[in-house]
């Protein structure tokens, strides 16, 4: 039951900042946080990471939604708690992008707007911040937390 509340929170989170973005951020607009740094941005993104299978609504979906149900089989089976927020992360970033990919078609909300000198990373949301940190948790609990069991 925490797990389903984890994941509904991270989801509304998600949700709710790309509310405020559109509420308040006029499309291609910028506001700047840490000046030549930091900046927040309403942009729309068509495809996955990166901008990748741009127009690509019509193949994310189906396939997040079939991720998703094996994100949530893999969350109900395990009882390690650290393996299941990781994969809670996911599921909520995952699901809070397909949310956008199905009623949005404009496009997934993005918000957060890195520069380094000249390198300009791609625009992101919260969601795509839960799907990394997820992963990247996900990583230490396979380096260094999971023991296979003997026989």
């Amino acid at each position: 039951m925490l797990f389903l509340i984890l994941i509904a929170g991270f989801v509304a989170i998600d949700q709710l900042t790309k509310y405020i973005v559109i509420s308040n951020i006029e499309f291609g607009d910028k506001i700047s946080v840490i000046n030549n740094f930091f900046y927040l941005t309403h942009w729309r993104n068509t495809g996955a990471a990166w901008g990748i299978m741009q127009n690509g609504r019509y193949i994310l979906v189906p396939v997040t939604i079939a991720l998703s149900a094996l994100l949530a089989y893999f969350i109900f089976k395990n009882r390690n708690k650290f393996y299941r927020f990781s994969l809670s992360m996911i599921l909520g970033g995952a699901l809070g992008n397909l949310i956008d990919r199905i009623f949005r078609p404009e496009g997934v909300v993005d918000f957060l707007d890195f520069q380094f000198g000249s390198y300009h990373f791609p625009v992101f949301n919260a969601a795509d911040t839960f799907v990394v940190v997820g992963t990247i948790l996900l990583a230490y609990y396979t380096l260094f937390i999971y023991k296979e069991h003997k026989e």
